[in-house]
């Protein structure tokens, strides 16, 4: 068995339409996700850079892919990936510093 996606940091280039509220909501709203935090980082005269950070008991991340393609956005990088039966966060290391 596969372990679940339980938290997907992305890294998203969007249209300013839809806005970063409409945007989020859509992406909220697929089944596997219970919650999106959605940061503004950069925004231009065309597009806006925002990080998503997905969680559910078991995110579909090609389903929300492809949510954000349909909104018109696209994923410029996955910047963090927790999997298994519960969260767990990063520990701080000697790079960190």
């Amino acid at each position: 068995m596969t372990a679940p996606i339980r938290r997907l940091v992305l890294d998203v280039l969007k249209p300013h339409q839809p806005d970063i509220v409409e945007f989020t909501r859509a992406v909220a709203d697929h089944a596997s996700v219970d919650a999106v935090n959605a940061v503004l980082v950069e925004t231009d005269r065309e597009v806006e850079t925002v990080k998503l950070t997905i969680r559910g008991a078991a995110v579909d991340a090609s389903a929300t892919e492809d949510a954000i393609d349909t909104l018109g956005g696209s994923i410029h990088s996955i910047d963090e990936v927790v999997c298994g039966e519960a969260l767990t966060e990063q520990s701080p290391t000697p790079q960190d510093r």
